[in-house]
């Protein structure tokens, strides 16, 4: 089992990922190194509606546990984009013989739920308050960011999510690189309202 605490931004909108969006993260002024898409599903575990600080999952054979240590308040990026800042801890368990977390093991019971995703990712190192560089998702440092774009499918419903997830010494790492992503954003405004981790997404989608 390992751990990895993490600062964290989200936000989620029911239906397909607007063309705006894809067009936005896909431009070649936030850097070359952007990976394929990735498709999986994920089996999250519903706990209840009023634990929007616990988040347990299922995804490729591992099991994965999230805290919130902090919500931090409301995070201005710039006019049209803000939301809410939290910092999480994310312990991980992995079986080398496979035979435990297994989907299929769960997925028949109450309170589990399947989520497909296909999620586009960038990787981001902080070099200091005034120099971000992006890099090859596998590249090992320790002060950075990642920034994903994801289509899900949940019940059958389509939902959008953008999300950043920082880590490292800094707490300035997410701010410092929200503002590198965004600055020259124009589309669809995020808003504080739709800003959430995945256990409020949840209540709100199923």
């Amino acid at each position: 089992m390992f751990m990895l605490s993490t600062t964290e931004l989200r936000w989620f909108y029911p239906g397909k990922l607007p063309e705006a969006i894809s067009a936005w993260f896909n431009a070649q002024y936030l850097g070359k190194a952007l990976e394929s898409p990735e498709k999986r599903e994920d089996i999250y575990l519903y706990v209840a509606s009023d634990c929007d600080y616990m988040g347990i999952k299922l995804r490729q054979g591992r099991l994965e546990i999230k805290w919130r240590k902090a919500e931090l308040g409301i995070l201005r990026v710039i006019e049209g984009v803000e939301g809410k800042l939290e910092t999480w801890n994310k312990w991980t368990c992995e079986d080398s013989t496979a035979k435990n977390f297994q989907p299929q093991s769960v997925i028949d019971k109450s309170h589990w739920v399947r989520v497909s995703k296909v999620r586009q990712q960038r990787k981001y190192q902080v070099l200091s308050k005034n120099l971000v560089q992006d890099v090859p998702l596998n590249t090992i440092f320790d002060n950075g960011c990642d920034v994903e774009l994801t289509q899900l499918n949940i019940s059958g419903n389509d939902w959008w999510s953008i999300a950043l997830e920082a880590f490292g010494e800094s707490t300035d790492n997410l701010p410092v690189v929200a503002n590198r992503v965004f600055q020259r954003y124009n589309a669809l405004a995020l808003a504080a309202k739709n800003s959430f981790a995945y256990p409020s997404w949840l209540t709100t989608a199923i």
